[in-house]
């Protein structure tokens, strides 16, 4: 819980809302697998989506972060090296936060196109 205040609240909340609808249209992909095939299409087409807008939040987030750094680094002149590697540290939560929510859904697409009777669009 830390690590997501660390990241800011704003931009970990909005990546977390992408991994969970992301998650959600799988679920609904995977629920409707045998019953409407084209349903299923649409819902991974849609967590795939969701997914990269998370993954692009989160490198968004960590320009603004390092932007941020660098604009702190200017004002101090010459600041600690650790401060420096902190706001790094901070900057790079988004990152890896979409990055993750990324992964997670794509093994879940990939999964849910493999069930899939008809792979080809």
């Amino acid at each position: 819980m830390n690590l997501f205040t660390e990241g800011g609240t704003l931009m970990m909340s909005l990546i977390l809302i992408c991994l969970l609808l992301s998650l959600f249209f799988i679920g609904k992909g995977f629920y409707s697998l045998n019953t409407n095939p084209a349903t299923s299409k649409k819902m991974r087409k849609l967590a795939g989506e969701s997914s990269l807008l998370g993954l692009v939040i989160g490198f968004f987030a960590s320009i603004l972060g390092l932007i941020s750094a660098f604009d702190t680094v200017e004002a101090m002149g010459n600041p600690d090296p650790s401060l420096f590697a902190a706001g790094l540290k901070v900057s790079l939560l988004t990152a890896t936060f979409g990055l993750f929510s990324f992964i997670v859904v794509r093994i879940g697409i990939l999964i849910l196109r493999g069930m899939q009777k008809d792979t080809i669009q």
